[in-house]
């Protein structure tokens, strides 16, 4: 079966685009669970955070820094954002392809979960 992100990074289904680069895009998740819900995903394909090797140090930082650029487009970063990235079905991953939650806009309670 094919990866939904990849469908979508390659424009064969739609997505809710927010910014693009060479590297990585941005979308508002379709199911938002803040009032600011932003996926920073790279357009290499990696299924999950257990697929990751030293080799993808630069991109998961550029992932970060995607994050924080976003965040301040949205302007979240004086009440503050959380990241999220999940790993596997228990821990809430439903699409197997590496993405960085960007989330804002609302109190954030602690534990998650």
């Amino acid at each position: 079966m094919a990866c939904l992100f990849c469908k979508i990074r390659d424009r064969e289904i739609p997505g809710d685009f927010v910014h693009e680069t060479d590297q990585l895009f941005v979308l508002r998740d379709i199911q938002p669970v803040a009032p600011s819900h932003l996926l920073i995903i790279p357009r290499l394909h990696v299924a999950t955070i257990n697929d990751l090797t030293p080799e993808h140090t630069t991109l998961v930082g550029d992932m970060v820094l995607m994050a924080q650029a976003m965040a301040a487009r949205e302007g979240l970063t004086d009440s503050g954002y959380r990241l999220v990235m999940n790993c596997l079905a228990e821990a809430g991953q439903s699409v197997y392809h590496l993405h960085l939650h960007v989330l804002g806009g609302r109190v954030m309670r602690w534990p998650p979960g």
